[in-house]
């Protein structure tokens, strides 16, 4: 039986089937692992990691407290009613996915490059012309109010190389996103935009064996790691164009608001409104995201996990709206019907959150394959609903994200 349980609950001879909180955010690889060094429990709670799900039939069980452990279904519950405050209808998009999706393609190419070249400027000790870089946030934030599903879902299909320059153009493409949701005024949009494109830039000091290890970190390895944002910050500092709020979200974005995160331990009100904003974009790409070390999670599993963690470490105002921008089910997700049949997301529903397009091609109760049909749940006189999420990976579905961009 799957609990989750406080971090203070934790001994050894427990199985950990999950750190509650994204895997950046802590030193620990394995999705799931026997506690047995004493040790880990106190990285565990250093880390700011405030829950655990542990797993009863494979390790011991809580015995102190048990009422603070929370089951399967009491927790899927707390999300359910979380997600549905956030099922406001979305913004109106000015194009279809298909009509963006082209163009996307195009600027998502650019940017890459763009980014590639200052982290290697970067690297080489050079000043970064941060300047330089507004006609590309500008590029995005357009494709993003045509459509921001696109260049959002686009940017999120890395591979392990081109993670640390995808996962800026991402974060990016979301602050901009995020920014319009809460509505600020465009040029703190673009603002927001510039500051993700360059949150990360102190990576770029981070020797690539330990950025991409394929195992758990050393303390001292983590420790190299948890330096970017102040290494990213001095960097700043030197740039030509880059403005306060770049070089805030750059050294702020991995506070949390219960003061666990770093470097500066900041709390609440303490840490401004756009690096709050970076905390929850950069976490929710990081987790779609596949790894060297660790296969991203399916996008709506992605905003559920999140939801769990959502108090303490995320801005309560900020992190609904984030669900807003890119809905409780975005682009990419694998969904099923009540019919039995599973649908991959492919648009954001025009009236709401709930009610998504989606791509069905495969039928639970004949475990089969069907002829691929775009069904479109806010159609008037559709009676389909979604049941809940799946994992594509008990499926070994391979071809997802091909689905999904198709015309």
């Amino acid at each position: 039986m799957l609990k989750r349980i406080p971090v203070k609950h934790l001994k050894p001879g427990m199985f950990i089937q999950e750190l509650c909180g994204s895997w950046m955010e802590h030193p620990f690889w394995r999705s799931s692992f026997m506690l047995e060094d004493p040790a880990d429990i106190r990285r565990i709670t250093e880390c700011g990691i405030h829950e655990v799900w542990i797993d009863t039939a494979r390790g011991a069980d809580v015995l102190e407290h048990p009422e603070q452990a929370v089951d399967k279904a009491e927790s899927d519950a707390e999300v359910e009613r979380e997600l549905q405050r956030a099922a406001s209808a979305p913004a109106m998009q000015r194009a279809t996915m298909t009509e963006e999706l082209a163009r996307a393609s195009q600027i998502c190419a650019r940017s890459k490059q763009a980014v590639v070249s200052m982290f290697n400027e970067a690297r080489m000790g050079r000043a970064i012309q941060a300047a330089d870089a507004m006609p590309l946030v500008d590029e995005i934030s357009q494709s993003v109010a045509r459509n921001p599903g696109a260049l959002i879902s686009l940017a999120r299909l890395k591979t392990a190389d081109d993670y640390t320059y995808m996962h800026s153009v991402a974060v990016c493409a979301l602050m901009i996103a995020l920014a319009r949701q809460l509505g600020l005024p465009e040029e703190q949009v673009r603002q927001a935009g510039l500051a993700g494109l360059l949150h990360d830039l102190g990576k770029a000091t981070i020797p690539l064996e330990i950025l991409n290890k394929p195992g758990k970190l050393t303390d001292a390895e983590f420790e190299i790691v948890k330096s970017h944002p102040v290494q990213g910050h001095a960097m700043l500092r030197e740039a030509a164009g880059a403005d306060a709020v770049a070089l805030d979200v750059c050294l702020h974005h991995h506070e949390k608001v219960d003061g666990t995160g770093y470097p500066h331990h900041l709390k609440a009100d303490e840490i401004s409104l756009f690096a709050r904003m970076g905390a929850v974009c950069d976490v929710y790409d990081a987790i779609t995201s596949n790894r060297p070390y660790k296969a991203g999670w399916d996008p709506a599993e992605s905003i559920r996990r999140m939801v769990e963690w959502s108090k303490g470490h995320f801005d309560e105002t900020v992190f609904q709206a984030f669900v807003r921008s890119v809905g409780i089910y975005p682009v990419g997700s694998l969904v099923r019907l009540e019919s039995g049949r599973l649908g991959v997301v492919m648009d954001q529903g025009s009236k709401s959150l709930l009610k998504p397009r989606l791509r069905v091609f495969y039928s639970t109760r004949a475990d089969a394959h069907i002829k691929p049909e775009v069904l479109d749940l806010a159609r008037p006189g559709c009676t389909e609903r979604i049941a809940g999420t799946e994992d594509p990976s008990r499926w070994h579905f391979k071809d997802l994200d091909r689905l999904w961009q198709a015309a």
